[in-house]
């Protein structure tokens, strides 16, 4: 009989969206109580609540949410009291996955760092890119990477991730995203663009990087007590760098080698994998369907989207867990 472990994955910027984990909020008691304790250290950080922001009722899902003080300690929020709803039900992670802002939640959950401290981070990186970048975007591509090399695209943009073979995203500054949507346009390929201010994963958000490293030197992360996938590595990490919440929010997401090193090493040793996005959107979810080897036995689910029934969706997940009757 094969063994199966829990993957938790937490997405980052990009993903969020207006009333996200609404139903939860209103539902599930340990959701909700660590979105409001998440809340009120965020209202003494940055005199905001993401709480208001993000349940607004004069909101729509579909309203563009892109600031970027509110959607960094929102995205973190949402993830973190999900895992913890998980973990109370008896789904508990045997490695934790993280891209860009999502290796915060991956990192915490992972015991590196406390929560406190990392809800601390999360708001003073936002913090600094508001202060220190100039407005910038991403566009997702639905496409061969190998576009990218085209002169319209390379030579206006950096390459932000690869997420599956024919999946990937750019950054840009704002004033050359409409070029080359117009010309992706032109040559119909299907593209998105992210609601984001800024254009993470590239030199355009560099300017930060002082004040945020300044505030840095005052944690001192611990040894992981779970397996860690770092999408920036493209590996599993025993510890954090010195510069690691920092990388992962400029360094391009290879989460198409983060997927096939954890598929390579399930194959290798007998090991289903179960991944959970633990994500808003089911972003990831999405990535690792279309990034599964066609032999590959893993499965993968998502509770959060931007559709509903998430209560519906974390029951079916919860029913997987059951000890079978009798």
């Amino acid at each position: 009989m094969s063994v199966i472990k829990t993957i938790l994955m937490f997405s980052g910027q990009g993903s969020q969206y207006f009333h996200m984990g609404r139903e939860l909020f209103d539902t599930n008691n340990t959701f909700r109580q660590w979105m409001l304790r998440l809340d009120g250290l965020v209202r003494d950080l940055s005199g905001e609540s993401v709480i208001e922001a993000v349940y607004a009722e004069r909101r729509s899902r579909s309203d563009t949410f892109d600031r970027t003080l509110l959607t960094h300690p929102a995205i973190f929020m949402v993830e973190y009291s999900l895992a913890q709803s998980l973990i109370e039900a008896n789904i508990v992670p045997d490695v934790v996955l993280g891209a860009s802002l999502g290796s915060f939640t991956a990192a915490t959950l992972a015991g590196c760092i406390d929560v406190e401290a990392a809800m601390t981070a999360v708001v003073k990186q936002a913090t600094a890119l508001e202060a220190c970048c100039e407005p910038g975007g991403m566009l997702a591509v639905l496409s061969d990477p190998a576009l990218f090399a085209e002169d319209f695209l390379c030579s206006r943009s950096e390459l932000a991730g690869i997420n599956f073979a024919s999946h990937f995203v750019i950054s840009a500054r704002q004033s050359q995203l409409a070029v080359m949507e117009a010309e992706l346009q032109r040559r119909n390929v299907i593209h998105q663009r992210l609601p984001v201010s800024f254009a993470f994963h590239s030199q355009w958000i560099d300017d930060a990087q002082a004040p945020f490293r300044s505030f840095m030197r005052s944690l001192r992360p611990r040894r992981a007590a779970l397996p860690l996938a770092c999408c920036d590595r493209a590996n599993v990490i025993p510890d954090l760098s010195d510069d690691y919440f920092w990388s992962v929010a400029r360094q391009p997401i290879r989460f198409k080698e983060t997927l096939a090193l954890l598929e390579q090493s399930s194959a290798s040793s007998g090991v289903t994998h179960r991944y959970i996005d633990a994500g808003p959107a089911g972003t990831l979810a999405t990535f690792v369907k279309y990034g599964l080897p066609a032999t590959s036995r893993s499965t993968v689910h998502s509770v959060l989207t931007p559709f509903g029934q998430d209560q519906r969706n974390l029951s079916n997940l919860l029913a997987l867990y059951r000890p079978p009757a009798g």
